[in-house]
């Protein structure tokens, strides 16, 4: 049992050499990942980036999301994703991405006549 002392009104306070005298670092809310959260508003609907969130974890980011971002019910669906997670191309790489189907006529229904009675196309 380590060596204790009362002195100055304080309760039991340690002295040994063996017991750390210094605090541990706190981690902060700074220090927290960083979360990337999309929303799915209906069913068939797609999930959309409503924001961003700072969680100590998975879960408690999923939570936060929730009171964060779906308040009123307008939420079926959340995703949260580490945002040092996220790849994704640059705008100034549009072309050189997206141009190689540009040329593949076939990928584009350009050579066929729709029938009218086909509603919503």
């Amino acid at each position: 049992m380590p060596d204790l002392t009362a002195e100055g009104g304080h309760g039991a306070v340690p002295t040994s050499a063996d017991v750390p005298t210094e605090p541990k670092a706190a981690t902060t809310r700074r220090d927290w990942p960083l979360y990337e959260v999309f929303v799915r508003g209906k069913r068939g609907l797609n999930h959309v980036h409503v924001g961003s969130l700072h969680a100590p974890d998975d879960e408690m980011a999923v939570h936060a999301a929730r009171d964060l971002y779906t308040r009123r019910n307008e939420g079926v669906s959340i995703w949260v994703v580490k945002a040092v997670d996220i790849t994704a191309s640059s705008p100034d790489e549009k072309d050189p991405m997206f141009a190689p189907s540009g040329d593949k006529v076939y990928r584009h229904p350009t050579f066929y006549e729709i029938p009218e009675d086909v509603p919503h196309m």
